[in-house]
């Protein structure tokens, strides 16, 4: 009985850690994901106004360097490279089809308990897109 017992605790431990590591996981997707949706919100914003003509509605303009470098700018004000592990602007960071600002971060979650079975942890990314719009 006793062994029996102690295969359950055994079972039960393994799978409350298993438990635990994915929502570590899972919980730094997200708040990866929250940064890249502000990053792409702020890089959206960086456009310059397209030509107005015959009557046409006001466009935007997006340049690559420019959502490059407003993405940065606001991971620095956020001070979110202190917050997450080998945070990376990846280099599909910049303007996508349509004048979208497109923001693509990747970083490294730790998992607790079992982070001695990965010491290089798990690689996470997170993609968020954004686009500024005209309206009178």
């Amino acid at each position: 009985m006793t062994v029996l017992i102690i295969g359950f605790v055994a079972l039960s431990l393994l799978l409350a850690t298993a438990v635990m590591a994915a929502s570590a996981v899972y919980l730094e997707h997200k708040k990866l994901l929250s940064l890249a949706d502000g990053a792409a919100l702020a890089a959206a914003d960086s456009y310059v106004a397209g030509e107005i003509g015959d009557g046409s509605s006001p466009s935007t303009a997006l340049a690559d360097n420019r959502v490059l470098a407003a993405a940065g700018s606001y991971l620095v004000k956020s001070h979110a490279f202190g917050r997450h592990d080998h945070l990376t602007v990846e280099a599909e960071t910049g303007r996508g089809p349509g004048d979208t600002a497109v923001v693509v971060l990747t970083s490294i979650a730790h998992p607790p308990v079992i982070s001695f079975l990965l010491p290089d942890g798990i690689a996470v990314e997170a993609k968020s897109i954004a686009r500024s719009r005209l309206t009178q």
